[in-house]
């Protein structure tokens, strides 16, 4: 098992150095760091796992704009609803496609992390929130 692991080959970005051992036994901490608010249990279970703390700072990230999202979301359709109801109609079809977005994010870094991958996200990938 230890030769397996040692032979497999783990993509990496230049800042994290990631172990085989280390992304073997930490995979499902950095898939649930992808889920809202089961973030936290990467934060607070995998400390010492460089590669579950990667992930589960890109998906502390990712969680953080959608909550900035719905906040935002919902501010501007109360506004747009007494304003005129088509815009409020029209801003709900936006936000539809703003959580497909989210959506496609998450999907991208739980295929990241199963494939044992320390690669940021596109657009939120460059912020880092997590030491």
């Amino acid at each position: 098992m230890a030769e397996e692991l040692e032979n497999k080959p783990v993509e990496n970005n230049a800042q994290t150095e990631v172990t085989p051992e280390d992304v073997q036994n930490n995979k499902v901490f950095a898939i649930l760091a992808y889920f809202g608010i089961l973030v936290l249990v990467p934060i607070l279970a995998a400390k010492e796992s460089k590669f579950a703390r990667f992930h589960a700072n890109q998906g502390l990230v990712l969680f953080i704009a959608e909550v900035a999202w719905v906040i935002i979301y919902y501010v501007l359709l109360t506004l747009f609803g007494m304003i005129a109801g088509g815009l409020a109609l029209m801003w709900i079809f936006i936000g539809s496609l703003v959580w497909i977005g989210f959506a496609v994010f998450a999907i991208i870094g739980i295929i990241y992390a199963a494939q044992g991958n320390t690669k940021p996200l596109p657009l939120f990938g460059k912020f880092k929130i997590l030491k």
